[in-house]
């Protein structure tokens, strides 16, 4: 099991943090995903992994002026 943003999902061998959004259906712009105490940028989320027992907390996109 995982913990995404305080709600437990079902973690499988291999997840990755993009097999993470598919999973959950994430449709908004993420910029950063932050893993354990990891932060991953969205060019690196096809290839890091998010291991078992990780806390996941999705951070989102924010623009101003």
């Amino acid at each position: 099991m995982i913990t995404v943003d305080d709600q437990e999902l079902e973690w499988f061998e291999g997840m990755t943090v993009t097999d993470l959004l598919e999973r959950i259906g994430h449709q908004g712009p993420c910029a950063v995903v932050r893993v354990n105490e990891t932060h991953v940028s969205r060019p690196r989320f096809d290839e890091t992994p998010v291991p078992d027992g990780a806390e996941v907390y999705l951070i989102p996109m924010i623009a101003g002026g």
